[in-house]
Formats: structure tokens, C-alpha cells, sequence
């Protein structure tokens, strides 16, 4: 199976008919072509695939063949722009040479011969390429495609003799398809810019010697040197050197983060300042630039209800205005005395000319690739545009706590120790027990046993027989004595006896042997741009707030009280999670309604975010399970973009309604001034290419809105 870039495959009716087209081919086993949003990628498994490639071009004429990731951009394409300008400006100069020669040329004159002499190599000029890709969709039984309705329609003008018009609806379509052209290359040139954030090499330590080499040739735990002002080719952990990383191609926020020996540093960032080492943790396939980038190219596989209405609908609008066109032309002239056989050909025609759904075919996928591609350069990624639909309609909004609404940096603030057990020998015990735990919980209590003159440092060898009991703690044997740090539903689950707890915050429970010894309250904060982020979801009319989480209900209490939620569930494993979620979508077609959301932290809530009608994962760039069971993924930390990514789904869905609306209102009034006689051919190819070029030049307002968010917490309006 190999993979290619085409070149001018413009919506998904050519990306439909290039992938029939290619399938009949001898020796193709499987061909998909998949309209991405950043142009349409085709995946082959042919005998002789180099064939097949050169064959493409004949299958859907103007589709090129580009080697994978490569697109020759708007920049490349100025000779053919020059080439396409003088065809048109010689169309019209012919046809103003014609148009002036018909003022006072008179009937069966050489003069007259020489208007249409004119106006016929104006046409040929302008409409020559039209009759020949006219002439392919015939010999390919696509008698309902755009060039072919098109042809026809000129070539009836020209039978009734109305040369000038059949002249000035090439030139006018010729025209158009410039412009759409032109349009829709500059939206995926803004999406193009995307792929700048895959590296294109990487220096590395091999032997003492730095070779430069592709990322995708080298392995994990090699070592790489990013100078300053260099891509960092893969993801990795720093191991020397200090330096600044420039993240807003990847997350949208503009301040450079500080990377330091320890830190993880990702694939497609920048390195600033200094120079560092990084050690390799993920090869190229599987770091964030490259997951990150095939989210944005192939988010276009999950379509919105929305595109395939449309689809389904082009499939009978365009055979049911051509029964319409035939029926105008023969009927009347049979029905209605005096009524003229040209007259009702020539309103047929311009019928035939409006039949065309390119504006909807063209505009509606395209205003949802501006959606998902504008999101993903502001740090929201949004696997498909389905997701944007559900998104638009979201009224409810679901939170996990830590490292979500909180900071996730919890700090010993208590220290609660049992009658004859002191306050140092309680903290060693929970902090050795912990020893082995990658939990927030259990680093705060290695830090606060370190600031107290412990070790911090990995388990010494005194700890043994580990184990973590998933949402209720960890056990292990410390110098000879089973310790258990656990969580409060643990001591009622084992009936151990323990003293009231009273604080606030998240208790850690220390058993020794069986006996309870003590309890360490550790608490969180809240993050700084939390409640402005819950505000900014009250404005845009989420009616209901809450937050879902393993932590104490007295805990849960305090920081929905903080952040002003509706509700608040806590002391939740992550089965009672799911099942509060369960439980809401269940009781969805009550009062609120709408789409329920869930925000988490992509680890512990996979579950949940998989189940809701959206799951949205927060600061998870990097993370494995962030990216494989959320439906959207904030690469930052911010809750205020949680707002931003309904209100960019909600603000693409205007606009995509805004093009259907423009092109079915303007199609419906020139068809019923067509039926009248009050339309022109020239008019009628407005309604179809001029309406289509305005649909996405409209289409582009979403990307352009998107790309300028200004970034950073405690914003609440975009």
C-alpha cells in the first residue's frame, strides 16, 4: 500500500469520481481517495503502482501526482495562473471585437460573418478545454457532470445563433473557475501550514560523531542535538543544556516554554535560545508532530451530518433539475399556442447552466476544513467535523477534577499522625510506600519527605512486593512491615478503625500492618483561568456545569462552591464516572437536552471520554491515551479553550449554513427567473461557478477567525 499527494482534486464529487475511475484500472487491487484538509491523498495497492500513478491524470484531467507530504502550493502554480489570464484576456478581446463589429455589421454582410467569426474563436478559446473534459465525462457515462451540462448548454446557444452569449458564458465560466481555483488553493495554503511543524532532519550522537540524518532513521534512545533556532525533530527528554521551545505551532499559546535537563520536550516545537541534547523516547511515526498531523489530514473522514446531507441531496437535485430543463424545452412549445421553440430552449438552457450543485459540493466540506484546520494551529485538535456538529450543540459539560479544573500539583498541608507516632515516621512511611507511584499524590509526599531531609530519590531497596489498587491506593512492604497509603474508602471497604477526618482536601491514609497510623491531607488549587473558563461556557447559553472525580465529596464540594458548578460527584472510581455519565445521557431528552461533553485528562478518564457525545482531552499533548479516546484534544491547559472550541463548532456551523442558504437561495431565484425568461446564460453561470467562488471565499472566514484567537488564560471572548 502506498500513499500520494494529488494535486487539484477540489471536493468530494472528484475525489468520488478519480477513485472509481482508478479502481477500474487493470491490476488494482484497492485505491482510496481520501479528501483531506489540506488537499486529497490517494492509497494504492496495485501490481505496478508506478502505472497506475501515471494513469491518474488521464482518470480525472488537471489531478497531478506529488511525491507524499509534498504539494507544489499556490506559489508553484504561477505560469499556469499567467497561462490562464491570457486565454481569458484574448477570450475577451475577441469577443469585445465581435460585440463591436455586430453594432453596425449588417444581415448576410462579410461584417456579420466576421462578428460570428469572433465571437466562435472567442468561444473555441475560452470553452475549448470545457468541450474536451465535456467530451471524456460522455465516453465515461457521466452525462450529469458540471463540464458536460455546461457544453451542452453552450452548444445549444450556439444552435439558436445567440453567439455572443454562448462566447460570454465560457468566458464568464472560465473566469470562475480561476477564481474558485484561486480561492481554494489559499484556504489549503493557510492549512498547508500546518506541515511545518514536521521536522525535516536530525542531528545525532552516533559514536561520538554528529551525522544529520531523517527523524524516521532514528531509533529511541539515541541522542540528538537541537541547536538554536532548529526544529526538535522527535519527541524526547532533555538531557543537557537549558534553552526556551517555542510550542504555538502545536498549542496556540505564543510564550516559549523553558526546557530543562528532565524535561519532555516534543516533535515540530522550536528550539530557541541554547542548544540541548535530548534523548529519544518515541520514533518518528509515533511522535506528537506526526499523530498531530495525520488527526488534521484525515479529520475529513468522519464527515458531519451536515456534508452528507448535502452529498445525498446533489445526488437527486441535479437529475431532478435536468428532467425540469427537458420538460421547459419540449413541453410549452407543444401546450402553449404561439410559444416559440427557441424561446423555451434558450430558458432551458439557462436552467441546465444553474443545475450544477458545485457550490454545495464545494463550499460545505470546505467551511468544516476550515473549522478543524484553523482549530488545530490555536492547539484544539478535532478528530473529524461530525465532532464539530456535536460540539456546536453541546449543553451540558462535564469536568474531572485534577490536573483539569486543578492545577494537579498537590502539596502536604497536614500532617495527622496516630497517638504515639510521629509526625516524620508518618510521612517516611507514605513517602517509601509511594516509592514506586508516578501519581501527582505520591510525588508530593516524596517532595515533602525530601524538604523534610528524606530521600526523594527512586525506592530504595528496603521497599518490596509492590502493588497499586487502582482509586484506592497503593501497597507495599517497608522494612519488613505491609504499609498501605490509601484513600478513605479503603479503610470503610477493609473495616479498619480510624479517627474522624475533618479537613479539606484529599486524605492519604497510612496502615501498617493492619493498624491505622495516621492520615496526610494534601490539597490541590484551582487553575487561575477556571472560573472564567466555566463563565465563558455560561455565555454560550451550557446549561449545565458539573464535575465528575475520585477525590473526597468534601473536596469536590469546596471547588464547585470555588467555580460556581451545578453539581459535583466525588469520591468516583472510574466505573462510577461511567456510570454517572451513563446516567445523564440517559436523562438527556429531559428539560436540558442537548449534546453532553466531557473533559479529562485523557489517562485515568479514557473510559469516560470514549462514552460521552464528545470527549475532550485537556493538556494532553504527548499523551497516548489522550489522542486514541478523545474526540477533540486541547494541547494546553487552559479550561478557557474548552469555550473557544464550542464557539469556533458553533461559528463553522454558521457560516457552512450560511453557504447552503447562499447557494439554494440564489439557484432558487435564478431558476424561477430562467422558468420566466427573465435570466440571462450570463446570469446563470453566476448562479452556479459565481456563487460557488463567493460560498468559499466565505468558506475561508472561519480559518482566518481561528488563526488570529488571541491565546492565553482568562480570556472569555474570542
Amino acid at each position: 500500500m502506498i500513499k500520494r499527494t494529488l494535486e487539484d482534486v477540489k471536493d468530494a464529487c472528484c475525489a468520488s469520481r478519480l477513485q472509481s475511475g482508478v479502481r477500474t484500472l487493470p491490476g488494482v487491487r484497492t485505491a482510496e481517495v481520501r479528501l483531506t484538509n489540506c488537499g486529497a491523498v490517494l492509497h494504492l495497492d496495485a501490481d505496478d503502482p508506478d502505472a497506475i500513478l501515471a494513469a491518474v491524470p488521464a482518470v480525472l484531467p488537471g489531478v497531478r501526482v506529488v511525491p507524499r507530504g509534498v504539494g507544489s502550493g499556490l506559489e508553484s502554480q504561477g505560469p499556469l495562473v499567467r497561462r490562464e489570464v491570457t486565454i481569458i484576456a484574448a477570450s475577451v478581446m475577441l469577443a469585445a471585437a465581435g460585440l463591436v463589429v455586430r453594432t453596425w455589421a449588417e444581415p448576410g454582410t462579410p461584417e456579420r460573418v466576421a462578428e460570428y467569426a469572433l465571437l466562435l474563436g472567442a468561444y473555441v478559446l475560452s470553452g475549448g478545454w470545457l468541450l474536451r473534459a465535456a467530451a471524456r465525462s460522455l465516453l465515461c457515462r457521466r452525462v450529469l457532470d458540471e463540464t458536460f451540462l455546461m457544453a451542452i448548454a453552450t452548444i445549444g446557444a450556439l444552435a439558436i445563433g445567440d453567439y455572443a452569449e454562448a462566447a460570454g458564458v465560457t468566458i464568464f465560466y472560465r473566469i470562475g473557475q480561476l477564481l474558485e481555483d484561486l480561492a481554494v488553493r489559499r484556504s489549503r495554503r493557510a492549512l498547508k501550514s500546518l506541515l511545518e511543524i514536521r521536522p525535516d532532519y536530525a542531528t545525532v550522537r552516533r559514536n561520538g560523531v554528529e551525522v544529520t540524518t531523517a527523524p524516521d532513521q532514528v531509533a529511541v534512545g539515541e541522542e540528538v542535538v537541537v541547536r538554536p533556532g532548529e526544529r526538535i525533530p522527535l519527541d524526547g527528554v532533555v538531557l543537557d543544556g537549558r534553552s526556551t521551545v517555542d510550542t504555538s505551532m502545536m498549542t496556540g499559546e505564543p510564550v516559549p516554554r523553558s526546557a530543562r535537563p528532565g524535561d519532555e520536550v516534543f516533535a515540530g516545537t522550536v528550539n530557541v535560545t541554547g542548544a540541548v541534547v535530548v534523548r529519544v523516547t518515541r520514533p518518528a511515526c509515533e511522535s506528537s508532530a506526526a499523530r498531530i498531523l495525520d488527526l488534521v489530514e484525515n479529520a475529513s473522514a468522519r464527515k458531519a451530518p451536515t456534508e452528507r446531507f448535502i452529498t445525498r441531496f446533489a445526488r437527486y437535485y441535479t437529475p431532478g433539475v435536468v428532467m425540469l430543463t427537458l420538460g421547459i424545452a419540449l413541453v410549452p412549445p407543444l401546450v402553449i399556442q404561439g410559444a416559440s421553440l427557441a424561446d423555451w430552449l434558450h430558458r432551458a438552457l439557462v436552467i441546465l447552466v444553474v443545475s450544477c450543485p458545485c457550490a454545495l459540493l464545494l463550499s460545505v466540506p470546505l467551511g468544516y476544513f476550515g473549522g478543524v484546520g484553523g482549530a488545530s494551529r490555536s492547539g484544539i485538535l478535532v478528530k473529524g467535523a461530525n465532532y464539530l456538529d456535536t460540539l456546536a450543540n453541546t449543553r451540558t459539560v462535564v469536568f474531572d477534577k485534577t490536573g483539569t479544573l486543578t492545577k494537579g500539583v498537590f502539596k502536604v498541608t497536614a500532617i495527622q499522625p496516630r497517638a504515639g507516632v510521629g509526625e516524620p515516621e508518618l510521612l517516611r512511611t507514605a513517602a517509601m510506600a509511594e516509592s514506586h507511584s508516578l501519581h501527582p499524590i505520591a510525588q508530593s509526599l516524596r517532595e515533602a519527605h525530601a524538604a523534610a531531609g528524606g530521600a526523594a530519590g527512586p525506592a530504595p531497596a528496603s521497599v518490596a512486593d509492590y502493588e497499586e489498587m487502582q482509586g484506592r491506593g497503593v501497597r507495599a512492604v517497608v522494612d519488613g512491615s505491609e504499609v498501605v497509603a490509601c484513600s478513605h474508602r479503603y479503610l470503610h471497604d477493609t473495616d479498619i478503625h480510624h479517627d474522624r477526618c475533618d479537613e479539606v482536601g484529599t486524605d492519604v491514609h497510612v496502615v501498617v500492618d493492619g493498624r491505622w497510623t495516621g492520615r496526610i491531607v494534601i490539597s490541590d488549587e484551582v487553575k487561575p483561568d477556571a472560573e472564567c473558563g466555566v463563565g465563558a461556557l455560561r455565555s454560550l447559553g451550557v446549561r449545565s456545569i458539573g464535575m465528575l472525580t475520585g477525590d473526597q465529596p468534601n473536596t469536590a464540594a469546596r471547588v464547585s462552591a470555588e467555580l460556581g458548578l451545578d453539581f459535583a460527584h466525588g469520591g468516583l472510581l472510574p466505573a462510577g464516572k461511567l456510570a454517572a455519565v451513563e446516567s445523564m445521557l440517559a436523562q438527556r431528552a429531559g428539560a436540558n437536552g442537548g449534546r453532553l461533553a466531557f473533559v479529562g485528562d485523557g489517562t485515568n478518564d479514557a473510559p469516560v471520554l470514549a462514552r460521552a457525545d464528545v470527549g475532550i482531552a485537556m493538556g494532553a499533548l504527548g499523551s497516548d491515551a489522550a489522542l486514541e479516546a478523545a474526540d477533540v484534544v486541547i494541547t494546553t491547559d487552559s479550561v478557557v479553550r474548552v469555550a473557544d472550541a464550542i464557539r469556533l463548532a458553533r461559528r463553522t456551523r454558521a457560516i457552512v449554513w450560511q453557504n447552503i442558504a447562499l447557494a439554494l437561495g440564489v439557484k432558487g431565484l435564478v431558476l424561477a427567473l430562467g422558468i420566466a425568461g427573465a435570466a440571462s446564460m450570463a446570469e446563470a453561470v453566476f448562479a452556479d461557478v459565481g456563487v460557488a467562488v463567493l460560498a468559499v471565499l466565505n468558506s475561508t472566514r472561519v480559518l482566518k477567525r481561528v488563526g488570529t484567537l488571541p491565546p492565553g488564560p482568562g480570556r472569555a471572548e474570542l
